[in-house]
């Protein structure tokens, strides 16, 4: 079973590491980023460089473009 706990209070880490050190528990750190915390940092980078509609289209007709030319010599082979 796995709980996820935010410490508010020293004292509280300070008796985590006691039932850690009886081995009542395990303990494990956290140091990644969750995917919402990246979603966050990349859309805020979005803001600074703000990108055109038809820059989208633009790009979106190419990937289309290179996708349907893979497929046509695909099916020629």
């Amino acid at each position: 079973m796995t709980f996820k706990v935010e410490i508010l209070d020293p004292k509280a880490k300070k008796l985590l590491l006691e039932m850690e050190s009886q081995k009542l528990i395990s303990l494990t750190e956290e140091n990644e980023k969750s995917f919402m915390d990246l979603v966050k940092r990349i859309r805020k980078r979005g803001l600074n460089y703000p990108i055109e509609q038809n820059e989208i289209i633009r790009e979106v007709e190419l990937v289309r473009g290179k996708r349907y030319a893979k497929k046509k010599r695909q099916g020629n082979n």
